[in-house]
């Protein structure tokens, strides 16, 4: 045993494989400790509560305003520098777009200085200007434009409320600033949140979480049921392997994401957990581990240690546990590591289409890719809502078949070096 253990881990791949998975899944166990709390819960910050908040930190304003202590003038930094700096590589864009609608010589102009390009969008922007081949929408956003740079610079009136009553009104100059450690409230969102406002980090390491235990609980039922029937239909044949292999066939030739897919329907949103699911899952995927196992049996049930203990009078139950499933092992191990993986990933199709564990109960990794995609996170450029699920659950699916292909490289001879 110690031996096979020593082997095991001598394959780089295993062990590759190995600290990518074990890594995941103290993160899943460290984190929440670490940072508590309820992942399904909003964070409230101000105007940015229902839609996608990029990464970053975040403070109160209110509390930012209360703990105002002293203004800070650089010499390097005036109002007008302020305005000019302001100016943002979209409105850029917009700027010169229009400029060059309303046919104005841009010729020597460069347009990545913002103070030249400024000083020409004042000498030359007309409200009631119509150019050429644009549209309402984007002359509407022109002016928009004019407005958020004429207001840059100037004085600023802020109204802090505090539920429904008024608590400060104050004039805040743009050249005022309060020390980032005088802010009480401050929150760091280093994936930011996804359209409910939820801290996106923290709901990841919780689906990743609950992700594992779908996998591992349906990779159970499913190697546990196919490691029975393959066992009993390998080793006792006849009517018995008639009918199991009969049972196998019929789930064989339904595909079983099909299958899936009429039973979570069938089962409803409310009942619908993250157990059941599981279950469902590993009641459906078990037919190729059966198939599998009883090849393997069926080579070995005919070995003389197996006729001698079939001589000695042994009982069917000690035959199989002692003389056949030792042989065996080691492909079970390598078939329950890809019933986690395709556990996983099942559970992430099933979310897609909206059949996944209640949503308002848990998180999974194919719940966040159904939320990301129903609020068009894709379209709109948030990439933090999908793009890191997506990587977990490629990590975790190369992780586990990397031991896999460490295992069979292990325990299979024929591709041993």
């Amino acid at each position: 045993m110690k031996n096979t253990i020593r082997q095991v881990f001598h394959s780089p791949k295993f062990v590759i494989g190995f600290v990518i998975f074990f890594g995941i899944l103290l993160l899943s166990i460290i984190y929440p400790l670490v940072h508590p709390g309820d992942p399904l819960e909003s964070v409230f910050i101000g105007s940015d509560r229902g839609s996608f908040t990029p990464p970053g930190t975040y403070f109160s304003l209110y509390d930012a305003t209360s703990s105002f202590r002293t203004n800070l003038n650089p010499k390097s930094k005036t109002a007008a520098d302020r305005a000019v700096v302001s100016i943002s590589d979209e409105q850029r864009v917009r700027m010169v777009t229009w400029l060059t609608a309303m046919e104005i010589d841009m010729d020597g102009v460069d347009t990545t200085d913002n103070e030249a390009l400024l000083e020409i969008w004042k000498a030359n922007y007309d409200e009631s200007a119509k150019p050429k081949g644009m549209t309402k929408s984007e002359r509407n956003a022109c002016k928009r434009l004019n407005a958020d740079l004429s207001s840059s610079g100037k004085e600023t009136p802020l109204k802090v409320t505090s539920d429904d009553e008024s608590v400060k009104i104050k004039d805040i100059d743009p050249m005022n600033y309060v020390p980032v450690n005088q802010v009480k409230s401050i929150v760091k969102l280093p994936l930011g949140t996804d359209n409910f406002g939820r801290d996106v980090l923290k709901e990841l390491v919780s689906a990743i979480g609950t992700s594992l235990l779908i996998g591992l609980v349906a990779g159970v039922i499913a190697t546990f049921i196919g490691l029975v029937f393959g066992l009993l239909s390998g080793y006792v044949g006849g009517l018995v392997d008639d009918i199991i292999m009969f049972i196998t066939n019929i789930f064989t030739v339904i595909p079983s994401f099909i299958l899936l897919i009429l039973i979570n329907y069938s089962i409803g949103q409310e009942a619908r957990g993250a157990m059941v699911v599981a279950v469902v899952i590993g009641l459906t995927s078990w037919t190729w581990t059966t198939r599998s196992v009883r090849s393997q049996v069926i080579s070995l049930r005919n070995r003389d240690h197996v006729n001698l203990s079939k001589l000695s009078g042994h009982s069917l139950f000690r035959i199989v546990m002692t003389d056949i499933l030792p042989y065996i092992a080691s492909y079970v191990v390598m078939a329950f590591i890809l019933q986690i993986s395709s556990a996983i990933l099942s559970e992430a199709q099933l979310s897609l289409l909206g059949l996944g564990p209640s949503t308002t109960k848990t998180a999974t990794l194919g719940l966040m890719m159904n939320w990301a995609m129903l609020y068009s996170a894709h379209l709109g450029g948030s990439w933090w809502a999908y793009f890191p699920v997506i990587g977990v659950i490629a990590l975790i699916s190369f992780s586990l078949n990397l031991m896999n292909t460490g295992l069979d490289q292990v325990f299979n001879p024929t591709l041993r070096d």
